[in-house]
């Protein structure tokens, strides 16, 4: 199967000030456990806390067609690279190759494989642990990551994949997508402090859906407010827009959550809004990567949560200048992944476990997208910021917490 080794450069002089740079900026260090603006663990119920983990047998050294390295330990990142995602997951390697470049990256090597490959992500696992990874980042999806998790848990290899989808977190298996109920609880949190009681949502059917009108149930009570309605709709305009009436007939919303991309709640808006005094709209995760939110009158003043973008625009310069193209948002989690990593290297003795443990620092991690933290349930808790969707894009009404309590 094919793969595509990282080679580091001779240590470039101007790409090495330009990313000091961008990591100063960016503050991406190990966050303090006594920061201002400190977060609250998220709201919604997460799933049942996991028993601490049996200790992992001792790996079995195989024979590994890379060449021998006393001095670096070695990570493998797991991205499509072939058929429709190729361009997503060509993206997050760049990203993950330019954070190696950023830190100097002394302590590790990374080396990608293709999940589209013939033998997929559990083919590009076992080959990355016969290579002698001590660390996986990645895979991208969901399926994927359960593909690759056996044979990570039975050699003692954690993974860290880029997947949202939390029950594929645990027992060695870190999720590092933004979590949309997480989201969720943030807007309806800063919703109501802002005066609303009153909330209702639309959600797909499906289990996107299930689970956005589940964080949204929970997040309403969280905050002390009430839910007046939620209707589901198929993935069809005139379904949505069915739903959207439905509501609307549904007596007085303060607050209506669309949990679909900005593009499709726009069809919702004529009936949330046709009421006085119309409700605000708040939105997901998911409008985050919608460059073109704003370009829709019916949007603006709507709000939704996500990580900051405060830090993305030195990333994305930096990305440019080094591949003539603009990343995918997605590819900083590639990013921010592999700063994770070479923090962790630092204790991370050559030849070694990957310290597993390190991964749960109470006090979290900074990367471009903000604070994050693992707990033992093995998803990534976010601090987010909530945006005000303008004629120009967006603007933050809430900043993003610096750390976590």
């Amino acid at each position: 199967m094919a793969s595509q080794p990282h080679r580091p450069q001779a240590r470039p002089d101007a790409g090495r000030r330009a990313g000091r740079a961008l990591l100063k900026l960016a503050g991406l260090a190990l966050l303090s456990g006594a920061v201002a603006g400190c977060i609250p663990r998220s709201r919604p119920v997460p799933p049942p806390p996991l028993p601490e983990p049996e200790a992992r047998p001792e790996r079995v050294e195989r024979p590994s067609r890379l060449p021998a390295d006393a001095t670096r330990n070695r990570v493998a990142v797991l991205v499509p690279l072939t058929g429709p995602n190729a361009q997503l997951g060509q993206s997050i390697l760049n990203a993950a190759n330019l954070a190696l470049l950023d830190t100097g990256g002394a302590r590790i090597r990374i080396t990608a494989y293709d999940t589209n490959a013939g033998g997929g992500a559990g083919g590009a696992a076992n080959e990355a642990l016969a290579d002698g990874n001590g660390l996986i980042l990645g895979p991208l999806l969901a399926d994927d990551a359960r593909a690759v998790a056996p044979a990570a848990r039975r050699e003692g290899v954690p993974v860290i994949a880029f997947s949202n989808d939390v029950t594929v977190a645990g027992d060695g298996v870190y999720v590092m997508g933004v979590n949309p109920a997480q989201s969720i609880d943030r807007v309806v949190a800063f919703t109501r402090s802002r005066g609303a009681q009153r909330f209702a949502g639309l959600v797909p059917t499906g289990t996107y859906g299930q689970r956005a009108g589940q964080a949204l149930t929970a997040a309403v009570e969280g905050a002390g407010g009430t839910l007046t309605g939620m209707e589901s709709y198929e993935a069809t305009a005139g379904s949505l827009t069915a739903a959207a009436d439905r509501l609307a007939g549904r007596g007085r919303h303060e607050a209506v959550l669309v949990a679909d991309a900005a593009r499709n709640a726009l069809l919702a808006v004529p009936a949330i809004r046709g009421v006085s005094p119309p409700p605000r709209i708040l939105g997901v995760e998911r409008w985050a990567l919608e460059s073109d939110v704003g370009a829709q009158p019916g949007l603006r003043g709507a709000w939704f949560a996500a990580p900051t973008d405060a830090n993305y625009a030195a990333f994305r310069n930096r990305y440019r200048a080094r591949y003539n193209a603009n990343p995918y948002r997605l590819s900083t989690l590639g990013y921010d992944a592999v700063l994770l990593a070479v923090r962790i290297a630092v204790n991370w003795p050559v030849g070694r476990r990957f310290p597993e443990t390190a991964l749960r620092e109470r006090t979290g991690f900074a990367g471009v997208d903000g604070a994050f933290r693992f707990g033992r349930d093995g998803f990534a808790e976010r601090a987010l910021e909530v945006r005000e969707v303008t004629a120009s894009g967006t603007t933050v009404v809430s900043p993003a917490p610096r750390g976590f309590d």
